[in-house]
């Protein structure tokens, strides 16, 4: 299969050198001069790896990165840099480059970068074939087994959970990048950053192993008639330290009167811990400087409802295709804070439990939760 690259460099010299560089080494190469053009050509020839300045006039390179990511999270992009842009580089890798490295540009360093960049190419390539096979061998046993749906659902966690552990891996790695650079420069600024990354992505491997853990929770679940008021008691005891550690007026509307009903308590207060703790971590920097941070939790009885618990943010929301893919599996905003599982789990318990789910949002004008859950669950 032809490797292709593409090149991106407002400076014609390191166009040519590196075009006839990379020419050597067995790549297909395309070049363009600025940010505009290169998104212009890797929409026309598709390149495995994308290497490109960070500093051009017009769209840059974080920009053009950007853009890239968000169009094929796959694509390898390794950042050229001046010495004195190693924040800017630094940034890059937050953004998922592959790499990054200094002008003037070393043959061994660069040869080394698509080395990695052809590393990382390939190992996706044979977890893409490990996935696909796994979910082959999934359909095959499941005609032979009664639990035919749970095992049908082993092959799609499976290639998402695979895809979710690259990610942090990814992302670790970057952070002991980091490291290894403040480390060399005895640079402190470097390696605070450094750190911040890894920590932050092991706090991700906590969240996701705990995730998982209540993933099956339900799945059995443990009904008896309680008063729904308690376990959100619970969530909103536990999580108003963090509210008011983060200036968020929390506030209740709660129906007077509100009966016993049959539920799961320890299920339940997991969905509304997953739904109030969302609500808290929603706000952005622009909304907390332009509105008072509120998160409101209502309970009341709905017609045909045992009860519905309601919980709303006036954070930024969401754009509609994020909203439409909250309920898939190891999708999530909140970046090294999230692992995607909650909002599945959440889902799945209130619909066993024979409830529904709806959220209502859009950009500007914050985000609504709604459970409800029958007289008689299922």
């Amino acid at each position: 299969m032809e490797r292709t690259i593409l090149l991106v460099d407002d400076e014609p010299d390191i166009r040519e050198v590196l075009d006839i560089y990379l020419t050597e080494l067995g790549y297909a190469v395309h070049t363009a001069e600025n940010g505009e053009k290169a998104l212009a050509a890797f929409h026309r020839t598709v390149p495995s790896i994308v290497l490109s300045d960070i500093k051009m006039p017009g769209m840059d390179g974080i920009e053009l990165l950007r853009r890239i990511k968000s169009e094929n999270p796959e694509t390898e992009v390794i950042m050229i840099t001046g010495h004195g842009d190693m924040d800017l580089a630094i940034d890059s890798l937050k953004l998922e480059a592959t790499d990054f490295i200094t002008k003037p540009v070393n043959d061994e360093i660069l040869e080394f970068a698509l080395q990695r960049a052809e590393e990382r190419i390939e190992m996706r390539h044979r977890l893409r074939a490990y996935t696909e096979n796994l979910e082959q061998m999934v359909e095959e046993k499941t005609s032979q087994l009664l639990e035919s749906e749970k095992m049908a659902a082993v092959g799609r966690v499976a290639a998402e959970l695979s895809h979710t552990i690259k990610n942090i891996a990814g992302a670790l790695k970057g952070g002991i990048y980091v490291l290894g650079r403040g480390i060399e420069d005895d640079n402190r600024e470097y390696l605070q950053r450094g750190w911040d990354m890894v920590r932050g992505n092991v706090d991700k491997i906590k969240n996701l192993s705990l995730d998982l853990l209540n993933f099956g929770k339900g799945e059995d679940l443990q009904l008896t008639v309680a008063d729904p008021l308690v376990p959100l008691a619970e969530v909103l005891t536990l999580l108003q330290p963090k509210a008011a550690e983060r200036d968020i007026a929390l506030r209740t509307e709660l129906a007077e009167g509100l009966p016993s009903c049959c539920f799961d308590p320890e299920s339940i207060y997991l969905c509304l811990l997953n739904l109030v703790q969302n609500a808290l971590e929603a706000f952005d920097e622009e909304a907390a400087r332009s509105v008072d941070r509120e998160v409101v939790v209502r309970a009341f009885k709905p017609p045909g409802w045992a009860v519905a618990f309601a919980v709303s943010d006036n954070g930024p929301g969401m754009d509609n295709d994020t909203r439409d893919r909250l309920f898939k599996g190891f999708f999530s905003t909140k970046g090294t804070r999230g692992t995607g599982i909650g909002l599945t789990m959440t889902k799945r318990i209130v619909e066993r439990h024979g409830g529904t789910i709806e959220v209502l949002s859009s950009r500007g004008t914050g985000t609504r939760f709604t459970i409800c859950l029958p007289d008689n669950p299922q």
